[in-house]
């Protein structure tokens, strides 16, 4: 476990960065508080009773300040595309791991694209999308891969009861729309491609008791980045329930609302991930509740994974690449129920 060790959360005081801290805190480490927002900061100090260290990505000193004396860093604050970039050059800077959770397909394209060779070269972690989109979908992918070196083709299917999203997965998005000039993106052909095209709804055969449900095909999420980052599959698609992606459109959808002590909404998920090589197909699947808490044990068993030296890589690395897939699967039990179909 933690044994003490300081972790700087940046962004502590959103909504998954509260997952995180207390999840944090659970294991033993000690949450630095970081982030903007210096009231939003000391309030959640107050709460907490942890260091508040206030930050800004534009000022470089003060993010040195921030990680001072820490032994990694989580980036939990979007757009990824602004703050992912300062706080990695601040890691490197301090001689730490960075771990964040974006689900920007570009910025995390962007931090395997100019962080790999340095990172490799310092023998320093940073983990991109180290949450449930990108991260989750990665590590089970990779678990069903097992001895597979490669495959035709792989697909997330993302089973959501709803999705009331925070308002930072709206900013975010409103961003990654930007940077697309509105189109879509999917990866086909071992590529990013961006499309004009309205993406295909197609039905989707869930295990038990989802079943048939009609999707989202094409419904791009970071593991088109993860993924293909260390496995070797030419085709990666991501699909979302239709229920789902309609609640995320919709303007008027509130953001969650917490239904237990642990802060967790009603929402539930199950992702449905097949990879396929020739005629064989192989599967894994997990399901859980709420896929912002879920994002805080993953990043948690990150950490300490990182921290304790229970790794495979080094360098700007996925999930499934730096960890051994299915025993960090298994290690999430109590938050997770799994099922490795090889």
């Amino acid at each position: 476990m933690g044994s003490g060790q300081m972790v700087a959360v940046f962004g502590a005081y959103g909504h998954t960065g509260r997952f995180v801290v207390a999840e944090l805190r659970e294991r033993g480490f000690v949450p630095v508080l970081s982030g903007r927002n210096a009231e939003a900061l000391r309030a959640l100090a107050s709460e907490s009773g942890f260091e508040a260290r206030p930050a800004s990505v534009d000022d470089p000193g003060s993010l040195d300040r921030a990680l001072a004396g820490v032994s990694a860093v989580v980036n939990t604050a979007g757009p990824f595309a602004t703050t992912a970039g300062p706080v990695i050059e601040a890691a490197l800077r301090a001689g730490i791991p960075y771990v964040d959770v974006a689900a920007e397909i570009e910025a995390n394209a962007d931090t395997f694209a100019h962080y790999s060779e340095r990172a490799r070269a310092a023998g320093a972690t940073i983990v991109p999308a180290m949450a449930f989109f990108g991260g989750l979908g990665d590590l089970l992918a990779t678990a069903a891969m097992g001895d597979w070196t490669a495959a035709d083709e792989a697909h997330v299917a993302y089973g959501l009861s709803s999705w009331h999203p925070t308002g930072g997965t709206r900013a975010a998005g409103a961003v990654s729309r930007q940077r697309r000039d509105g189109r879509r993106v999917r990866y086909a052909n071992g590529r990013l491609e961006y499309r004009v095209d309205d993406a295909p709804t197609l039905k989707w055969r869930f295990p038990e008791p989802l079943g048939l449900r009609e999707v989202i095909g094409e419904f791009t999420m970071a593991d088109v980045v993860t993924i293909p980052s260390h496995l070797s599959i030419p085709d990666v698609s991501t699909h979302m329930a239709i229920e789902a992606a309609r609640d995320l459109s919709a303007p008027d959808t509130p953001a969650p609302a917490a239904v237990d002590e642990r802060g967790r909404s009603d929402q539930t998920f199950l992702v449905d991930v097949v990879v396929r090589a020739g005629g064989s197909e192989r599967r894994a699947v997990a399901s859980g509740q709420d896929i912002y808490a879920i994002t805080a044990p993953l990043v948690g068993e990150a950490v300490d994974r990182i921290l304790t030296g229970r790794t495979r890589a080094v360098g700007v690395v996925s999930a499934g690449q730096i960890f051994d897939a299915a025993d960090f699967l298994r290690a999430l039990s109590p938050h997770l129920s799994l099922d490795l179909r090889r």
